[in-house]
């Protein structure tokens, strides 16, 4: 177990809050400030074209939440994707006012709905959106369901992209007997399939193709290749190039290329005419090469300015001080080591000198005032051992308290207790029956319950919550990993006896 640790000890993923603050209920009301406008998120399915979502007025717009398609920074929805939008929308609405009909309610608006991955066409297909914004690439098995539309008029290449010390791939039959991991539902799962009938033409072993978990995009995945977790991946090219900046441990196989000279864009439901003649005509102002197009992609994808670096940092000894005490305070109180190691990581990476400007402390970053409250009991948290205690038991308080019920499934459980851990219980259980007021299910954290707390506290524990779940994600994948090592080397000792 402890050499699964120190190798988890080396990923540096995202986005790190070191001035995150657990705080208990009184506090944490006071400390986060909630906008009580209401948000509607319309989930009933809805099938029409273009003159439907006029007299709708809002055209819903299904995208994938990452560090460079669509993000919120500091209340501003950002990325390509959300920007693509926003610009589709001007040009459309330019012809729908005039001085007599100039209000604002005769504008269509957009309204993002973030999904996984590999939910955009099913979502899309299901009328849960209208257009599926991102960088999807045309294959036979996507033009047979949905129509394409490419503003962005781009073509890439699926290059495989590999850790610095991973065996060298001079071509794609090298791939041969070698697992490989993908984004869940992408055209590189698709092409690695076809190759697999390939190789088997030629008898040869298949590739070992593995689906991420579907909560996970192509970034975590290059994240976790550049971390020594996964060896092999493939991307798109652009986004390969502006990762590698980044991540030094990740290497750039241009010459090993699923495809080439693909067509990416968005795509809407078959028999849309009117919304396709409108991304049609607009795509000429933002295709690649027009000013505006190279304006926006560039913004994002020749530059690190939006994805934070997480250049990794050696730190095997500071975590064999601490593994110990996730495991044993983590037996204690119900809850796995793993998924206390991770929060712990995203709070500090695991540093029990730190100390916040509000004062948090330590590895679980808590205050001591919510150290010394009754319901945890823990004094001197500027101690690693009653540190990680306290950070334990507070999270079994707040399971107990607020997020028990048997209608919250466990993985859920956790999840609000995370959220709430961060932004306090006061504000989940306020967007929890927000998320029921607005049709969404208020058990359910993912794609449910993050959304309203992102409208209504901030961005900051939709960030948190999923930053935890990526690690814990990584650290579960490596825990199964060594198992299965452990168990090969120990059988070829025992045949070598």
């Amino acid at each position: 177990m402890k050499t699964l640790f120190q190798v988890l000890l080396s990923i540096a993923l995202t986005s790190v809050n070191l001035t995150t603050m657990a705080s208990l209920d009184e506090f944490s009301t006071k400390a986060v400030s909630i906008d009580q406008a209401e948000v509607s998120y319309e989930l009933q399915s809805d099938f029409g074209d273009l003159d439907e979502i006029a007299n709708r007025g809002m055209l819903r717009v299904l995208v994938t939440h990452s560090k460079t398609d669509f993000f919120i920074d500091q209340g501003r929805i950002r990325g390509i994707q959300a920007e693509y939008v926003e610009e589709f929308l001007k040009n459309l609405n330019k012809g729908r006012t005039n001085r007599s009909n100039a209000s604002e309610s005769h504008r269509i608006i957009p309204q993002f709905v973030p999904v996984a991955f590999d939910e955009l066409i099913p979502s899309l297909l299901a009328g849960k959106g209208d257009i599926a914004a991102a960088f999807l690439t045309m294959t036979p098995e996507r033009i047979a369901k949905v129509d394409f539309v490419s503003p962005q008029g781009r073509l890439v290449d699926e290059i495989l992209v590999s850790h610095k010390n991973a065996e060298p791939i001079e071509k794609l039959t090298d791939l041969s007997g070698r697992t490989v991991y993908v984004l869940k539902g992408s055209s590189y799962a698709s092409h690695l399939s076809e190759l697999n009938k390939s190789l088997s033409l030629v008898n040869l072993p298949a590739v070992k193709i593995v689906n991420a978990d579907n909560q996970l995009l192509t970034e975590d995945i290059l994240e976790l290749v550049n971390a020594g977790i996964v060896a092999y991946t493939f991307c798109d090219d652009f986004k390969a190039n502006l990762w590698a900046k980044a991540l030094p441990n990740i290497r750039l196989n241009r010459r090993v290329k699923l495809s080439s000279g693909q067509p990416v864009g968005w795509v809407i439901r078959p028999n849309s005419p009117l919304l396709r003649a409108a991304v049609s005509t607009f795509s000429k102002d933002v295709k690649k090469g027009t000013f505006l197009g190279n304006i926006l992609f560039n913004k994002y994808y020749a530059s690190t300015r939006w994805i934070n670096n997480p250049l990794a940092k050696t730190e095997r000894d500071k975590f064999e001080q601490t593994i110990d005490l996730f495991r044993r305070f983590g037996e204690e109180y119900g809850f796995d080591p793993l998924a206390l190691a991770a929060q712990g990581y995203q709070e500090s990476r695991l540093d029990q000198s730190l100390t916040s400007h509000m004062g948090a402390i330590g590895v679980m970053q808590l205050l001591q005032s919510t150290a010394n409250d009754p319901n945890v009991g823990i004094p001197n948290i500027y101690d690693i051992e009653n540190n990680i205690h306290a950070g334990a038991k507070y999270m079994n308080f707040l399971r107990n308290r607020y997020f028990s019920d048997d209608a919250i499934l466990p993985l859920d459980q956790r999840l609000f207790t995370w959220a709430a851990y961060n932004a306090g219980p006061a504000n989940i259980r306020r967007v929890r029956a927000a998320a029921k007021r607005n049709g969404l299910d208020p058990n359910i954290w993912f794609n449910n319950v993050e959304h309203m707390a992102a409208s209504k506290i901030s961005r900051e524990p939709v960030k948190y919550v999923a930053n935890i779940f990526k690690y814990y994600t990584a650290y579960r994948m490596i825990e199964d990993r060594a198992d299965s090592k452990s168990a090969a080397i120990q059988k070829l000792e025992t045949s070598n006896d």
